[in-house]
């Protein structure tokens, strides 16, 4: 039986035995195996929702996180099963997994080597080789346990960075008002009225970072900002700074702002900053605290003006972003992006709903009945509803039209993704509250809708 028929044979029987937490985890695994990780994560979600306490099933839906790009998903789960006494050993293994894509080897092997301790079997040749953890090692490897050898050619060249002018603006944000209101005062207004500012001798650009649950439009936001003043775009990966070679990092971030100083206004976005941005106390390598110094420098304006350069950067764990970069001038404005509203949750729906077939879909009432749900979690819902429409749809021979029935019944499926991580917020809200600076956390746990 091939790998698609055993997928169908045990989806089958978990219809008939929906509680089956073995069951479900055998077709989870089956499913991430075959590369088919957000169906993976749907029943993992759900084998958790039947057995909680599994750390088995946690590092399970930490891999499909992971699997799908989702990195710091899964660190905030992983965090999680690091704090307990007794971690497993596979929650090392996918961490040290999560640290490589994050460009931190030196990390990576370290925990790999402590997964691999606890659990010999756990051992994966490749991502031995990629870390440089080896009994034996090559002398002419380019990483060794971890550490990346210095090239005395430098590397390549500097990153030419991907340059757009994006047509979204707030409009087609839904919901999110008080925040596009912050980012109007911050960076919208000083572009259109920009004698006021000057008058008052206030330059023109700065920094804000966004931070807040994964899924919740953070991205959006930012290339919604750029379209709404016009401004150029340049969307910064880990894959556009992160290098190998030393120095090589420091020379691409260089590149990336000299071409945003060039072709002004332009916003530059920063996803998942707090890799790039960690705190210094954290590190262990010279690499990365480099690396940091380069990135306050270039915000700093120390190698050029940054006057109509407007740094946006977001974040899903803002507790682990260096101090440093709240200064002045610098991310001076944080601002936490929640789940979408009520009304921003209908929105959502009409827009991942367009152009599937419908019939008399009551937006509002599945937006009451998905409360902390994130965008990504409605957009599960939706694929979800497809998905057992499409079955439907086979059988008929012809297209059969979604209702609120087939998506209220996804919706008691999907599990709003946001909850692992207020659970780490909260902790940081109450416990390392520095000056207020989560309060935002609290007021919305205390009466979010």
């Amino acid at each position: 039986m091939g790998p698609d028929e055993s997928i169908r044979s045990l989806r089958d029987a978990v219809r008939h035995s929906p509680d089956n937490v073995p069951l479900r985890t055998h077709l989870a695994e089956l499913l991430l195996a075959s590369g088919r990780a957000a169906e993976a994560e749907a029943e993992y979600r759900s084998a958790l929702s039947f057995a909680p306490e599994s750390d088995a099933l946690k590092c399970g839906l930490a891999r499909a996180f992971l699997e799908q790009g989702k990195r710091n998903e899964a660190m905030v789960v992983i965090e999680a099963l690091l704090a307990q006494p007794d971690t497993p050993a596979a929650a090392y293994l996918v961490h040290a997994r999560a640290l490589m894509r994050a460009g931190d080897p030196g990390r990576a092997a370290r925990q790999y080597r402590q997964a691999i301790e606890l659990d010999p079997d756990l051992s994966d040749d490749e991502l031995a080789e990629a870390l440089g953890v080896t009994d034996e090692p090559d002398d002419f490897a380019e990483v060794v346990d971890g550490r990346q050898r210095s090239s005395s050619e430098g590397g390549g060249g500097a990153v030419e960075p991907t340059f757009e002018r994006p047509r979204v603006t707030f409009a087609q944000v839904g919901g999110m008002e008080d925040l596009k209101k912050d980012i109007q005062k911050k960076i919208v207004l000083p572009l259109r009225h920009p004698e006021m500012f000057e008058a008052y001798g206030r330059a023109i650009g700065g920094g804000i970072l966004l931070y807040g649950p994964p899924g919740c439009g953070k991205t959006l936001l930012a290339r919604a900002t750029a379209g709404e003043v016009k401004a150029g775009f340049i969307n910064v990966g880990l894959h556009d700074v992160l290098e190998m070679w030393v120095g090589q990092s420091e020379r691409n971030l260089h590149a990336i702002f000299d071409a945003a100083r060039q072709r002004q206004p332009t916003v530059l976005f920063f996803d998942e900053v707090d890799a790039l941005g960690a705190r210094r106390t954290d590190m262990r390598q010279s690499a990365g605290r480099q690396l940091i110094n380069q990135f306050l420098a270039e915000m700093d304006g120390a190698d050029g003006s940054n006057e109509g350069v407007l740094t946006l950067a977001a974040t899903n764990a803002p507790w682990h972003v260096d101090p440093a970069f709240r200064r002045p001038g610098r991310f001076d404005r944080l601002i936490f992006v929640p789940p979408p509203d009520e009304p921003a949750r209908a929105q959502i729906l009409r827009i991942e709903l367009a152009g599937k077939p419908v019939r008399d879909v009551d937006h509002e009432r599945i937006a009451k009945k998905t409360k902390g749900f994130s965008g990504a979690d409605l957009k599960a819902i939706v694929d979800r509803a497809v998905d057992a429409k499409l079955d439907e749809a086979l059988e008929a021979g012809a297209p059969v039209p979604l209702g609120t029935r087939d998506l209220l019944a996804a919706a008691k499926v999907v599990k709003p993704s946001t909850a692992d991580w207020f659970a780490t917020a909260r902790n940081y809200a109450l416990y390392a509250n520095e000056g207020g600076l989560y309060d935002d956390i609290l007021a919305y746990l205390d009466g979010g809708s």
